[in-house]
């Protein structure tokens, strides 16, 4: 077979700050599928996209290509809506949880393919393993079947789905082009799209904790995959919001699941219910459902039901022990005052050591280690307070999580001020 193109002219295309045409970056995302463009070229190609940018037009073909590059689902014939969220990820972020049992009880159906963490951000698959039988792969017929006879399905993205992307993926991890905006975006977009959904909100966070920092950067990456999302016919939408403390009051993987049921069942942090309403109203109004209240549902624990079935339909126990750790450390407060600050990536770091977190891909988590905060910024203190206290099945890992959390949090004269989760909302 002779090759359309030539890799290297498409890399110095894109070194050299040109846009790439849509043929050449077709045939180089299919190339590389089929394992004629090396790792190595495609390695280049992506630095150079680092440095140099991409113009919107390529990042919907790049997009356009890498879901080419393998299925399509299709929810037609479900009878309902279809809308689903993502999230760039962050510490103590639970809230898909609560979230899609949640739209799921307005009639709407939330097909939540999700991931596993890495790092200082938690995966919500692994948290939900904590929960005894829970399983997260499902066939595609699975998947069908519980979206219209439950609504809300929360398990893994099939290895069809985009496989370009993947194999990108693992490329940038290990060669400093992860940041790439049309990388991110075409990497998000090209599952999400893929997937099928009808409507899709994103929460992307900046902050501390989150995968962007930078707020002005988060914003670029939200109006990018914003704009992607419009130009393939997925009504989107996105939320800015704000990844510099802890979502809630746990961090780990089997308290984490215990915080989202007390959410469920209309109690819970007030900044995991505040974020959960947010996406839930973009969720609904995106799915044409503009008179559901589902700040109301919280508070009444409609959408327990869904989360029940939800869990059993995976195979779950709802109603089965979540794993306990074996050692337990708590800090307390050195002074009288109030929290000023708690370091959302400090505490991510040190709940990963505890062991709620992995190094690698194939890494196990344990999935009762974590931490429980037990006062956030804002909060007075008294000295010898509990402030936070640290889970693990093995007290050797102590020693590290607290050395991270030296200077994760403070304690001043007066409270901070607060400032709202949601700082923008996004669209096209």
């Amino acid at each position: 077979m002779t090759e359309a193109f030539d890799a290297v002219d498409v890399i110095r295309r894109k070194r050299d700050g040109g846009a790439v045409p849509e043929p050449e970056l077709r045939w180089l995302v299919d190339a590389f599928t089929r394992g004629y463009v090396s790792d190595a070229q495609m390695s280049a190609f992506a630095m150079a996209t680092l440095l140099n940018g991409m113009a919107r037009d390529e990042i919907r073909v790049l997009t356009d290509a890498m879901i080419a590059s393998g299925e399509r689902m299709d929810f037609a014939g479900l009878g309902k809506p279809t809308v689903d969220k993502h999230s760039t990820g962050g510490v103590g972020d639970k809230i898909t949880l609560p979230l899609a049992p949640l739209v799921a009880s307005f009639g709407v159906a939330v097909p939540q393919l999700s991931g596993r963490g890495l790092g200082h951000t938690g995966g919500t698959l692994d948290k939900l393993e904590s929960i005894p039988g829970w399983r997260a792969n499902l066939t595609n017929e699975e998947l069908r079947d519980q979206l219209r006879d439950v609504g809300a399905v929360v398990c893994a993205a099939g290895g069809d789905l985009a496989p370009a992307d993947k194999r990108l993926y693992a490329l940038r991890d290990v060669t400093g082009t992860v940041e790439a905006i049309p990388l991110i975006a075409s990497s998000i977009m090209s599952k999400k799209i893929a997937e099928g959904t009808d409507a899709l909100v994103l929460d992307v966070k900046f902050g501390s904790g989150a995968f962007m920092r930078d707020e002005a950067l988060a914003r670029e990456l939200a109006e990018t995959m914003v704009a992607l999302g419009t130009d393939s016919g997925v009504r989107t939408t996105a939320l800015l919001t704000d990844m510099n403390t802890p979502l809630g009051r746990t961090i780990g993987n089997a308290n984490e699941v215990r915080e989202s049921v007390e959410v469920l069942a209309g109690g819970g942090p007030s900044d995991v219910v505040e974020l959960t309403v947010a996406l839930a109203q973009e969720m609904l109004q995106a799915a044409g459902v503009h008179d559901a209240d589902p700040a109301e549902a919280l508070r009444t624990g409609r959408a327990m039901d869904s989360w029940r079935r939800m869990i059993e339909a995976q195979n779950g126990d709802p109603d089965g022990m979540l794993p306990q750790a074996r050692e337990s450390e708590t800090v307390t407060a050195p002074r009288d005052g109030y929290v000023t600050r708690m370091d959302a990536f400090d505490f991510g770091i040190g709940a990963w050591r505890l062991g709620a977190g992995r190094a690698r891909a194939d890494d196990d988590v344990v999935h009762a280690a974590g931490i429980d905060l037990h006062a956030k910024p804002g909060d007075a203190v008294q000295a010898g307070e509990p402030l936070f206290t640290l889970s693990a099945d093995d007290a050797a890992r102590f020693d590290r999580a607290l050395d991270a959390l030296s200077d994760a949090w403070e304690i001043g004269d007066q409270p901070p001020v607060r400032q709202p989760i949601v700082r923008e909302r996004i669209t096209s």
